[in-house]
């Protein structure tokens, strides 16, 4: 069985491994492939294509955007992205000035309740975008918590008293720009929506109306049974499957690459149905660059 690991974060986001040592480690895992899938940046991608190259892993370029919806908030995982991006580019450079406007104003809730922290205490800390990990690492360093478990427990996280939330993408502007690019949308970790059944069905189906192209059944979080429902819904609606370890190096604690918490298993027959689904798309000439469509007629 070759392994694959199709949702990894790198030190151009919130990760801890940089986009090399991310993909060496994938190599002496064993993986055939892994993609790189940062939360709203391409950064890593040429680091990562590189020690792809060396090492011998394919290195898929991705991105992880946080999504508005009608029930809140959802992750998408575009797939199959460029070399060189079009307009989704733009969009990112959009959603990172936004991110260091809600680190600042996370900051300044922080001073309100007595914890200052210096903002270049914390970009110092990143070496990409900079986002909540990285407030928690600094407040773990100057002693205001003990882990990171604490520090978005009562800081950092949706009920933290610090807590800003994001700007995001709406779902189907979100959709249109990873379709722009030739790239997939992919519903990252259903699991957190907390819905199942006939509400979840509804739910998705709804998603794929928008143009939604495959969802997360294979994931660290997720059950044997929440695997099989996802896995039925998504072959039900007519969506790929696709999964991913959603690994951030020492920012999840447990988290293996490839591996989730040990059980995670994703074969790369996965990769090859959600290439296919990628080419049958660039054949019918959705929403994606002429480039692209010439590259797929003169390939047939």
């Amino acid at each position: 069985m070759s392994l694959i690991d199709l949702h990894t974060h790198t030190t151009a986001s919130d990760g801890t491994a940089t986009p090399a040592e991310l993909v060496a480690m994938a190599a002496s895992k064993g993986l055939a492939a892994v993609a790189i899938t940062d939360h709203d940046t391409l950064a890593g991608l040429p680091e990562a294509r590189a020690a792809g190259a060396e090492h011998g892993v394919e290195v898929i370029a991705g991105v992880e955007l946080s999504v508005a919806d009608e029930r809140g908030s959802i992750h998408l995982v575009g797939l199959f992205l460029p070399d060189t991006p079009g307009p989704l580019a733009e969009r990112l450079d959009w959603l990172r000035t936004r991110r260091h406007d809600r680190n600042r104003r996370i900051l300044e809730k922080l001073a309100a309740l007595g914890v200052p922290l210096q903002y270049e205490s914390v970009t110092a800390l990143a070496q990409g975008a900079v986002g909540r990990p990285h407030i928690a690492q600094a407040l773990l360093a100057m002693g205001a918590v003990t882990s990171f478990k604490e520090a978005f427990t009562r800081f950092l996280g949706a009920y933290g008293k610090a807590y800003v939330p994001k700007d995001k993408l709406p779902l189907p502007e979100a959709i249109e720009l990873l379709h722009a690019e030739g790239g997939l949308a992919v519903l990252a970790h259903p699991y957190l929506l907390g819905l199942s059944g006939p509400a979840l069905a509804e739910t998705v189906a709804r998603y794929r109306e928008a143009g939604l192209d495959a969802m997360e059944a294979f994931y660290t979080e997720h059950s044997q049974y929440q695997t099989l429902e996802y896995l039925a819904l998504a072959r039900k609606l007519g969506l790929a499957a696709s999964g991913g370890s959603d690994y951030h190096g020492l920012a999840k604690p447990g988290v293996e690459l490839g591996r989730g918490r040990g059980s995670l298993r994703i074969d790369i027959a996965v990769l090859d149905v959600l290439r296919a689904r990628r080419e049958r798309l660039l054949a019918s000439g959705s929403s994606l660059p002429q480039k692209e469509l010439d590259d797929a007629a003169a390939q047939r």
